[in-house]
């Protein structure tokens, strides 16, 4: 407990040498930082979904209208979901599973891999968290 006491009285003689101005810059800053990170970290709304086949532009879909698009690849048929603003991989034949996994990208430059069956979905958009993506 002594610890605890010790460390509440440094705070306290901390505290007394802050003054209204400092308090202010501190809670400016802090809101400066939160308002940054709120605007400056996201990916953006997508335009369109680029669906890749093989290393191919497979398709490019607009993310205005819900569809379903079947991708053939070299092990099956790879099943895109697309809605309003967002696409995922439903389905894959792929043994992991990890691009449906993935589940719904709602963000420019988010990325789903099947790697298995060549088949990969990007969303694009004017606000791209990455500048360019290669595999």
């Amino acid at each position: 407990m002594s610890r605890l006491a010790d460390l509440r009285a440094w705070l306290a003689a901390w505290v007394a040498y802050l003054r209204v101005g400092d308090v202010l810059v501190l809670a400016l800053g802090l809101g400066a930082s939160a308002a940054s990170a709120l605007v400056l970290w996201q990916g953006g709304a997508p335009d369109k979904a680029v669906i890749k086949a093989g290393g191919r532009v497979f398709a490019e879909v607009d993310l205005s209208a819900p569809r379903i698009v079947e991708v053939p690849g070299p092990i099956g048929t790879t099943r895109i979901e697309i809605q309003p603003g967002r696409a995922r991989v439903a389905a894959d034949p792929g043994p992991r599973q990890y691009c449906v996994r993935q589940g719904w990208l709602h963000s420019a430059g988010a990325v789903a891999i099947c790697a298995p069956n060549e088949v990969s979905l990007s969303l694009s958009g004017r606000n791209a968290a990455y500048d360019s993506l290669n595999y």
